[in-house]
């Protein structure tokens, strides 16, 4: 992992008059930018395509002497880089009424686990970066976050309410081992009593478990595991960085046992794909010590539509016009709708066979629905020298 700077330098696209004699080359020295589209190991998007926001776009382009080249080579892979996020404030506010919160936390931005299909992948085109592999692998951080946290709490405007950390990327994606930024931030949410709930598909939260416990224990922390499949391989096509399916489970249960309140999200739901396993999910979730379970079914937006049917072809062909198709039939015959109210849930026949089969599932096993009733009347504002102030 190495650091680079918010915005790099912009990269001219390559041709075969920039590198020397093919007998003189190394495959493995490419950068993998100026190669055509292609499947990677460990990565979820096929293409790079320019941001919605570019002035031009680029286009890699085989003429036949890079793939001589890489006959019975290793083809070079993406590797991650980390970046600064000068970012001045930390959380975000939201007005939608598709979600129990109105603030959220993101330590990151990008997310290294590669879901192909990533709500969040489209806000890479700010940065003039693509929502395709730029996405996962040009990520930044903020160092400055608790910081800024401790000050934001601080304000005397400012009125305590469940905080949501992860909602557009993982807190507890790989990175996150070394620079411990999630687990910095609860810190500073425990210190001033703050409730918090965390979204991470990632068996690295059971680290932060000695300071979700305590908080959990007053009703003013919770954990959110998302487990899409538990087909391992579908899972390590669509999250190809993330936690093993039964590594996931796994957490849940050690959350559970620690007196922490989980709940599961299955989600995304892509008809044609994990739609089988809905019943399946929920007994799993629920043998795991998950009290309450909700869904969210498959959204593309922007790029990602795109980048999730290139993902279809290369992975799944010949399901491609199945799954397309019924997605389709789950938006009114459009790719995607953004209404809130049905951009989770869809419309029409299968968006509503997908929620009964979850309500007879969740009833079958005694849990509930996604809530967020955490208290917040506990909360000690931090001063501006970072000591605690009774509310």
């Amino acid at each position: 992992m190495q650091n680079t700077p918010l915005h790099p330098p912009e990269m001219a696209p390559g041709n075969a008059t920039d590198f020397p004699d093919q007998d003189q080359m190394d495959p493995s020295s490419l950068d993998p930018n100026i190669l055509p589209a292609r499947k990677q190991k460990g990565r979820g998007a096929i293409s790079n395509s320019d941001g919605r926001y570019e002035k031009f776009s680029h286009q890699a382009y085989d003429d036949g002497w890079i793939s001589g080249l890489m006959e019975d080579a290793d083809t070079p892979r993406t590797k991650t880089t980390l970046g600064i996020d000068g970012a001045r404030s930390v959380i975000t506010r939201n007005q939608s009424p598709d979600v129990p919160f109105d603030r959220s936390i993101n330590p990151y931005r990008g997310c290294e686990h590669g879901c192909i299909y990533c709500f969040a992948r489209p806000t890479h085109a700010w940065l003039g970066l693509s929502p395709g592999l730029d996405f996962e692998t040009k990520l930044f951080w903020k160092p400055d976050a608790p910081e800024l946290l401790r000050k934001q709490l601080a304000g005397r405007s400012y009125q305590p309410a469940p905080i949501v950390i992860g909602t557009n990327t993982d807190p507890y994606q790989p990175v996150d081992r070394d620079k411990q930024l999630t687990r910095s931030l609860i810190k500073v949410l425990s210190d001033c009593q703050h409730p918090f709930s965390i979204i991470t598909k990632s068996a690295l939260v059971t680290r932060d478990i000695d300071l979700i416990a305590p908080m959990a224990l007053k009703n003013r922390a919770s954990v959110a595991v998302s487990v899409t499949s538990l087909d391992h391989r579908l899972s390590n096509l669509l999250e190809p960085r993330a936690s093993a399916p039964h590594r996931r489970l796994d957490a849940i249960r050690k959350l559970s046992d620690a007196g922490i309140a989980v709940t599961a999200l299955c989600a995304p739901i892509i008809p044609g794909l994990n739609d089988m396993e809905i019943e399946n999910l929920v007994a799993a979730v629920h043998d795991a010590g998950a009290t309450s379970v909700s869904h969210i079914v498959l959204r593309l937006p922007l790029e990602i539509a795109d980048l999730f049917e290139e993902w279809l072809e290369t992975n799944y062909p010949d399901r491609k016009a199945k799954v397309i198709s019924l997605i389709k039939q789950m938006r009114g015959g459009a790719i995607y709708q953004s209404e809130f109210g049905t951009r989770m849930r869809g419309t029409g026949p299968i968006a509503d066979l997908i929620a009964r089969r979850f309500d007879a599932a969740r009833k079958k096993h005694g849990m509930t629905g996604r809530s967020l009733n955490l208290d917040s009347s506990g909360f000690i504002r931090p001063n501006a020298n970072g000591q605690m102030q009774l509310l």
